[in-house]
């Protein structure tokens, strides 16, 4: 079991989570021009909390984990909600192809997660309709303690060096700005500031 199957059922109850979405949710409204129709990708969902605060803004989510665990609780919240115009599945984009297209595909706190950066966003590149968009909320370069307790991809990322990434990949207006300061606690009890991005790019 993967440590995200394993918080998948109490992931939802923890406040941090939910104050950081709607604070990117908010900010993701405000840098992309949603107009009626538009269907979205959520990677790397988890237990659907961004999309679902985005729900009535789009006519369909398609919400795409790798936790199998997180994609349980996400149909169990569609269900219980009544979201006819969300689904959620399980694959591990990484490792399998998707065959779809979508207006956007928004994702936060994934991308540091993901080991071949350049597959992906190539792969997102893809399955945007022509004009789609790209919105990518994760955190700024920062120097390890984020994830003192284990080992990830990526500590952050720096803003000129993954908007080379999105041009090479074909993504054009590329713009970025802080979003959201995440407050969380380290090693020895120590309460750090991580400030979270969100960067935009048209295909």
């Amino acid at each position: 079991m993967s440590d995200f199957d394993s918080r998948a059922r109490e992931w939802d109850k923890e406040q941090r989570h939910l104050d950081r979405s709607q604070a990117i949710a908010s900010e993701l409204m405000k840098a992309i021009p949603v107009k009626a129709g538009m269907g979205a990708l959520e990677y790397g969902a988890g237990t659907g909390m961004l999309s679902f605060l985005l729900k009535d803004r789009f006519t369909e989510i398609t919400m795409m984990d790798s936790s199998r665990e997180m994609v349980n609780v996400t149909q169990e919240k569609i269900q219980f909600t009544a979201a006819k115009n969300m689904k959620a599945i399980f694959i591990d984009l990484e490792k399998e192809d998707f065959k779809g297209e979508f207006d956007i595909i928004y994702n936060q706190m994934t991308m540091h997660h993901v080991s071949n950066i350049e597959l992906i966003l190539g792969k997102f590149h893809s399955m945007l309709s022509k004009d789609g968009y790209l919105a990518i909320a994760d955190l700024y370069k920062e120097d390890g303690s984020f994830h003192v307790d284990k080992k990830v991809p990526h500590n952050g990322f720096d803003m000129e060096e993954l908007s080379s990434l999105l041009k090479k990949h074909g993504f054009k207006d590329i713009a970025h700005k802080q979003c959201y300061i995440l407050n969380k606690t380290i090693a020895a009890g120590e309460l750090r500031d991580y400030p979270i991005f969100l960067m935009t790019a048209v295909k």
